[in-house]
């Protein structure tokens, strides 16, 4: 970046965005599977999944002051890779020199007795797949799945930050970029959460199903008991029992009559 009066010389947006689709375009010829963040329109996350991955890291107070500076970068496509594993976020970040940085982002997996209390608190309530990824579930679940320290998203502290750029900060621009583009890539696949925090997102609605399963099965088990019995009784009795379709023809015949 050149230098005037001891001042960066102002880029414009359009410049930025150029500058970043020339560098997706060469890494693309050495890395086809590179997944650039691509933000249209204002917002940069649109879902419940992405709003609340970026509400949660705005919401302390060692982040609030410092992710802000990401939010340009991310927008103007500074974010040539993100790429998501278990507990492990990689990226490659376009600043102001030609080579990329790469950004480290490691978050500790969701504890056994957090996670069994939210499997716990979601258990008949969520009845889908389906419905979970587009967060269509009661507020009551929202609230656990947000509490801080309690839910589903990370604290600071268990967010390890790490970056190739020369900038000391804890949390540089590049990070933050990076952070929200988490956010905007939630967005697309909202299971990739599930995979950072290294939990099953299953098990949110197992639960649901086995309840249900249980329940169909204890009614088919009061039918079939009442099948066995009205069968024993016409054994017993050598008759045989009227089924409720035929009570109401008789009861209609018998109205007829009148």
């Amino acid at each position: 970046m050149a230098y005037y009066s001891g001042f960066p010389t102002y880029v414009t947006v359009a410049e930025k965005r150029r500058k970043a689709l020339k560098s997706i375009e060469k890494l693309k010829k050495k890395n086809p599977d590179i997944r650039p963040v691509i933000i249209e329109g204002r917002k940069i996350a649109k879902t419940w999944w992405g709003k609340s991955w970026n509400d949660n890291l705005e919401s302390y107070a060692d982040y609030a002051n410092r992710i802000g500076r990401g939010q340009s970068y991310v927008r103007h496509g500074a974010v040539l890779d993100l790429k998501f594993t278990q507990g492990e976020i990689r990226a490659l970040v376009q600043g102001s020199v030609a080579k990329p940085y790469q950004v480290t982002i490691s978050i500790q997996p969701l504890s056994n007795k957090l996670w069994q209390g939210i499997t716990k608190n979601c258990a008949g309530k969520i009845d889908s797949l389906q419905e979970l990824i587009v967060g269509k579930f009661p507020k009551a679940l929202s609230e656990v799945f947000t509490a801080k320290g309690k839910g589903l998203f990370p604290a600071s502290r268990e967010i390890g930050l790490r970056c190739s750029c020369p900038d000391g900060a804890y949390m540089c621009k590049h990070v933050a970029a990076v952070l929200y583009g988490v956010g905007a890539r939630l967005d697309d696949d909202p299971t990739l959460f599930f995979v950072l925090r290294n939990v099953k997102v299953d098990d949110l609605i197992s639960d649901t199903i086995s309840q249900k399963t249980e329940t169909l099965l204890e009614k088919s088990k009061v039918r079939s008991r009442r099948i066995i019995e009205d069968a024993d009784i016409s054994e017993l009795f050598g008759i045989e029992m009227e089924s409720k379709a035929e009570k109401k023809k008789v009861k209609k015949g018998k109205k007829g009559k009148k």
